[in-house]
């Protein structure tokens, strides 16, 4: 049995949410909630808010299994689409400014 969840459009790099998503890759549901937890990054709570909506999807879809049967079988982060703007430089130029998105989805399995 496999649960999923997608997190789309979130405002950090897909480069930046890897670093995070490689560390709990493989981990059990309750080892990798702790961990996510403990790193003092922007993308690990974006990661963790996934990862819970999974387990719910998980217990929603077999209300007798137990979170310490999970396990992260899945987890992969896209690029989204980048928001493009503008900063005035001297000289009337201008440089260009990419505000990255990224989508972030994982599987549970048991």
């Amino acid at each position: 049995m496999e649960a999923k969840a997608i997190s789309k459009y979130n405002r950090i790099s897909a480069y930046k949410a890897r670093l995070v998503a490689d560390e709990i890759r493989g981990y059990s549901y309750p080892e990798a909630i702790d961990a996510l937890k403990a790193i003092p990054k922007k993308a690990s709570g974006l990661i963790l808010k996934a990862l819970h909506s999974a387990g719910a999807n998980a217990k929603y879809q077999n209300p007798d299994i137990l979170e310490d049967d999970l396990y992260i079988k899945m987890i992969c982060i896209d690029e989204g689409p980048t928001l493009k703007r503008f900063r005035a430089r001297a000289r009337g130029r201008a440089s260009r400014i990419r505000k990255r998105t990224s989508h972030i989805m994982v599987i549970l399995s048991n």
